[in-house]
């Protein structure tokens, strides 16, 4: 069978590319390892519209009961490599099946940006979390760290504390978090800043056990039980590569005015693209997924 749409990724510009391209009714596919995206993970959300405050995993169960109740098909499976055939594209997953479509749109996501220090590879899932709303519940009175200094490392040093003991935040010489987090995050006793740091090493036997840092030129040791990685993202585009995709120098997918990329039959939505001006928003997401099959439907039935 071949689909005149494969949307890959089922995130917010996956999902809301859907809900358009059910409505232009193409007939299409959308494959995703995470039904939500990076959303689910967000706490509360409430910048967007129609919500004062909603989690990002209800306000996602909402996104994907209107894509299936539209007659939209979702598979959960992590795609291994995409492929232009002839007239045709190929669509591979992990679990060896395989997809035929005549268009895509990537609505891909991002992906955490790693720390590439000692100890990070080998400790993933050992300790370590790029995750806070996944597993704060695993570090129950344990000791943790969150690395960043941005408003997800706020937002995750807030979660944590109702499941820790004790919470460093360890961050560089400037934050971006907004100032109202700070006064927060210091007025909690069980938080702890850690300024002007760099951390170097995590070490454990078998589970994460502390972690080295530097600061002032001087070398410390922390012992924690979890570490908690909030440095930001990077767009999850290794899987394209083979397609020949356009990106600009950080590697977001170029889009124009329609969400087109530079290969014919391919368009892209979403945080992993140069559209919306990189702001990053769930709704400028949907909004790229909405014109990406609208820029579909006039592509495969007004010729």
């Amino acid at each position: 069978m071949i689909y005149d749409l494969i949307i890959i990724g089922a995130g917010p510009a996956g999902l809301g590319a859907s809900i358009y391209a059910s409505r232009y009714k193409l007939n299409h596919l959308v494959i995703g390892e995470e039904v939500g995206g990076q959303v689910v993970e967000a706490s509360k959300i409430e910048n967007y519209a129609g919500f004062e405050s909603i989690s990002g995993k209800e306000l996602m169960n909402k996104f994907r009961k209107q894509t299936e109740d539209l007659g939209a098909k979702i598979i959960q499976a992590s795609v291994s490599r995409v492929e232009k055939k002839e007239n045709e594209f190929e669509v591979l997953t992990k679990d060896g099946k395989k997809y035929l479509a005549k268009t895509l749109i990537l609505a891909l996501g991002m992906k955490p940006r790693r720390m590439n220090i000692a100890g990070e590879n080998e400790f993933i899932g050992k300790g370590i979390s790029y995750c806070a709303t996944c597993d704060a519940m695993f570090f129950r009175d344990k000791t943790v760290v969150v690395v960043g200094g941005g408003d997800a490392a706020a937002m995750a040093a807030q979660h944590l504390v109702e499941f820790a003991d004790k919470v460093y935040v360890l961050h560089r010489q400037e934050t971006t978090w907004n100032p109202a987090r700070e006064d927060s995050l210091k007025e909690n006793k069980k938080i702890e800043l850690i300024c002007c740091a760099d951390i170097t090493e995590i070490k454990g036997n078998k589970v994460v056990e502390e972690i080295i840092y530097k600061k002032d030129d001087k070398e410390f040791n922390l012992a924690v039980q979890g570490v908690f990685i909030e440095i930001g993202s990077v767009p999850g585009i290794d899987i394209i590569k083979k397609l020949n995709v356009k990106t600009d120098d950080k590697e977001y997918i170029i889009v124009n005015q329609m969400q087109e990329t530079n290969i014919d039959g391919v368009w892209a939505s979403g945080d992993v693209t140069t559209g919306s001006n990189k702001f990053r928003q769930i709704i400028t997401a949907v909004a790229e997924g909405a014109v990406a099959s609208g820029s579909v439907y006039k592509e495969l039935k007004l010729k």
